[in-house]
């Protein structure tokens, strides 16, 4: 990543797919030149898949190549490699944890949170990737909730797999973290859900957010970037 200051903090959730979705050659390089050209300080990606030996320890090279700090959170553990998530940061990253955060018999899943040292001061991150059935996702909301506490600033990230209203993880975090992206995200080719979302509070602090495109190629998922100034009261 560049080392531009930014009067801004610049984070950003993707879930790759394992990067085979839509990139059947498992070019991991394709994701890291995407993520690159936005240029994020923070990136929350999912999917993450280092099993099979196709991509060699993706964990460690997603991390060597886009940030100087970073905790990967691997949900599935097989003798050829592990499968999960990654929080990647430019800056230090401290007081940093991975919460279990899995429902009963379904897919195992992982919240990482960190407090990371920003120049504009420390921003408490929450990463995420929420399962498939409204209960599921209704429990891990309320341990999301748990991790969040009575941190300001604070940014939760993500795949949350919500798509409806009533019960929604939605419905949950606007109470604590007002602000949010509105971005459809999936599918990439014909976005109709937005199902990766940035959550930040205060909710002044979001600036804008995106999406990117060209991500289409690669993953079922479009990637969502925002602007944070972490500085920013509520108004």
């Amino acid at each position: 990543m560049k080392a531009e200051r930014r009067p801004s903090v610049r984070v950003m959730t993707w879930n790759i797919h394992g990067t085979f979705g839509r990139n059947p050659r498992f070019d991991l390089a394709r994701v890291i030149a995407l993520i690159q050209r936005a240029d994020p300080d923070i990136i929350a990606l999912q999917e993450v898949d280092s099993r099979g030996g196709a991509n060699g320890n993706a964990f460690a090279e997603l991390r060597d190549s886009l940030g100087s700090h970073g905790v990967g959170a691997a949900s599935i553990v097989t003798a050829d490699g592990e499968y999960g998530q990654l929080l990647v940061s430019r800056w230090p990253m401290f007081d940093t944890r991975v919460r279990d955060i899995s429902y009963g018999e379904r897919e195992p899943r992982r919240a990482i949170s960190s407090r990371i040292e920003t120049p504009l001061g420390n921003l408490r991150v929450i990463a995420t990737h929420l399962g498939l059935s409204v209960g599921e996702r209704r429990r891990q909301a309320r341990l999301l909730l748990e991790l969040i506490g009575d941190a300001s600033p604070c940014v939760v990230l993500g795949d949350f797999n919500d798509w409806f209203w009533p019960g929604s993880v939605r419905s949950v975090l606007r109470h604590v973290l007002p602000g949010r992206s509105r971005r459809r995200t999936f599918p990439s080719w014909c976005p109709l859900l937005r199902l990766d979302r940035i959550y930040c509070r205060p909710g002044a602090s979001l600036l804008q957010s995106w999406t990117d495109t060209q991500a289409r190629g690669i993953s079922d998922h479009l990637p969502v970037i925002a602007d944070l100034d972490v500085c920013r009261k509520e108004l």
